[in-house]
């Protein structure tokens, strides 16, 4: 017996999301009191219409609170590091510096929101480049709601290759690509060139966000030279070796980013007063006066560069990695099934976190080794230190609810079929137009797991299946799955969460999601039409 397709189980299946949406957007409702409706929504749809038993829930309930845990784990030392950094007030440093760096305003966020989150995402992930970036763009002066919205985006781009390619890897695994190298290598072609669509798009949208029409000609050459070299970068090097075809074009974009400061176009000192982003009663306050004695740019960012080098470290150095990759932390889980038969399969350890190798470890690291930095050059003092600590727990703390309850969320209506529910059904209705939301589908994965690599678990193999009935080919349908999956990186409630917590604005989730959303849905559409017009127009 397996789980009837009918309209009231898809509307049943749907319900938690759109009560979340109408919540968040609809009654501006933060995720830490939105987020626990949804979840009794879900709950109560997989106990009365899918026929999932209390041992289900319960264990689907601990799979989500594990997930949680992890989540959180880069929470804390991510305010951690930004409040390691305020208390020397090298945000005030780093805004001077960068000023002195290039004066063009614009281009400053452009190479902090999108060019150094997008490296962060090259080798980290797990929602850091949004902890890490939002307090940054704080720093620059833009107003926090942005400072979400920014790193929110220019991340997305490369959460399919990024963080060494562990999304990539998840879709290879569940659909047997590695079985079929030239259809593996397709497959990483059509992904790269959907993403290299929202890496576009982001560029653009940076500078929109920023000044309009005025912006995005200022801009424009930056950011066709940054997407080249990102987006494109990325599309050559999949045909290479999938695992660095995100982090090397990173690299090089940097190295990019600080040649187009010294250029003239923007090299001269240049913004729009009154922009929309910027929050002008601060960074028109701060001068030389405001800056530690003897602090730059390069002692303001130490923390931030450390981190960046400890992960590089550990992450590229093979044998490194290796070693310190042996201890994991996880628990077992016992099969669990739905009165239609619905099973989810026992694991033994269920998502298990490599402690040394999390990104957990490389920001404690950085915070601690940082704040002994700022002692020694007597821009802070031991026993304060005990007071940043319980200052970043006690910022942590209220995110913790929505986190956990998203996650729980989010493991039961996949583990109660709800979601799985959700995709037949668009596919069913749909037929050959499928292709149009080919894309969205994996932008939902993303939404309710919070995570690019969980949606293509989830959906890979239902996306070859469907792809496989069809008639269609089967690359550029997979291609279309992480590609969704990484534009709805932009919109997973976990990182919306970790930008609104580092940037101070916590509740103002719904306010973020509504800045998002309409750039999210055009980006999988324009996939869709993609799509459609090379699987059914010019079959």
């Amino acid at each position: 017996m397996s789980i009837p397709l009918t309209a009231t189980m898809w509307i049943a299946a749907v319900a938690p999301i759109i009560v979340l949406m109408v919540l968040m957007l609809g009654f501006q409702w933060g995720a830490t009191k939105a987020a626990p409706v949804g979840l009794a929504v879900a709950i109560l749809t997989a106990i009365f219409l899918y026929k999932a038993p209390a041992s289900l829930i319960a264990v689907e309930a601990g799979k989500g609170l594990w997930s949680a845990i992890t989540v959180l784990l880069v929470v804390w030392p991510a305010i951690l590091i930004y409040e390691v950094s305020d208390h020397v007030k090298a945000f005030s440093a780093f805004r001077v510096g960068m000023q002195k760096f290039t004066p063009n305003e614009l281009l400053q966020v452009i190479m902090v929101g999108w060019v150094f989150t997008g490296f962060l995402q090259g080798v980290t992930g797990f929602g850091v480049p949004v902890a890490v970036g939002a307090p940054l763009l704080v720093g620059l002066g833009v107003n926090p709601l942005y400072a979400v919205v920014i790193p929110l985006l220019g991340h997305a781009w490369g959460n399919t290759f990024g963080t060494l390619g562990v999304a990539w890897d998840a879709l290879v695994l569940a659909t047997g690509l590695d079985s079929d190298p030239a259809n593996l290598l397709a497959t990483a072609a059509w992904a790269a060139a959907f993403i290299w669509i929202w890496n576009a798009i982001t560029g653009v949208a940076i500078c929109w966000f920023y000044g309009g029409a005025k912006a995005l000609k200022k801009g424009l050459p930056a950011v066709a030279l940054i997407s080249l070299i990102q987006g494109g970068g990325q599309l050559l090097l999949t045909q290479v070796n999938q695992t660095l075809a995100c982090f090397v074009p990173c690299c090089i974009a940097l190295i990019a980013t600080v040649l187009i400061g010294r250029t003239k176009l923007y090299s001269e000192p240049w913004k729009i007063e009154d922009s929309n982003i910027m929050d002008r009663s601060k960074s028109s306050s701060i001068d030389d006066a405001d800056v530690p004695e003897g602090m730059g740019l390069a002692q303001a960012f130490f923390p931030y560069a450390l981190l960046t080098f400890i992960t590089l470290f550990v992450l590229l150095i093979q044998p490194v990695k290796n070693f310190l990759g042996q201890v994991k932390i996880g628990f077992n889980v016992p099969e669990t099934s739905t009165g239609y038969g619905f099973i989810n399969e026992a694991a033994a350890p269920y998502s298990p976190v490599s402690i040394f190798t999390h990104a957990f470890t490389f920001l404690i690291l950085a915070s601690c080794i940082g704040y002994l930095y700022f002692m020694k050059k007597g821009w802070a003092k031991g026993p304060e230190f005990k007071d940043v600590i319980i200052k970043s727990l006690k910022n942590t703390a209220p995110s913790a609810v929505a986190v956990i309850a998203f996650l729980v969320m989010s493991r039961i209506m996949g583990g109660s079929g709800q979601t799985v529910v959700l995709a037949r059904g668009i596919a069913a209705v749909m037929g050959q137009y499928y292709a149009l939301f080919a894309a969205v589908v994996g932008t939902l994965g993303s939404f309710m797991t919070s995570s690019n690599m969980a949606s293509n678990v989830l959906f890979g193999d239902f996306q070859l299946t469907t792809a496989k009935l069809l008639g269609f080919d089967a690359a550029p349908i997979l291609g279309a799955q992480t590609a969704g999956g990484a534009i709805g990186n932009t919109i997973c409630p976990g990182n919306i969460i970790l930008g609104t917590t580092t940037a101070g604005i916590l509740g103002k989730e719904g306010l973020a999601l509504r800045k998002i959303l309409p750039l999210t849905l055009t980006a999988a559409v324009i996939v869709g039409i993609v799509l459609f017009v090379k699987l059914v127009v010019f079959v």
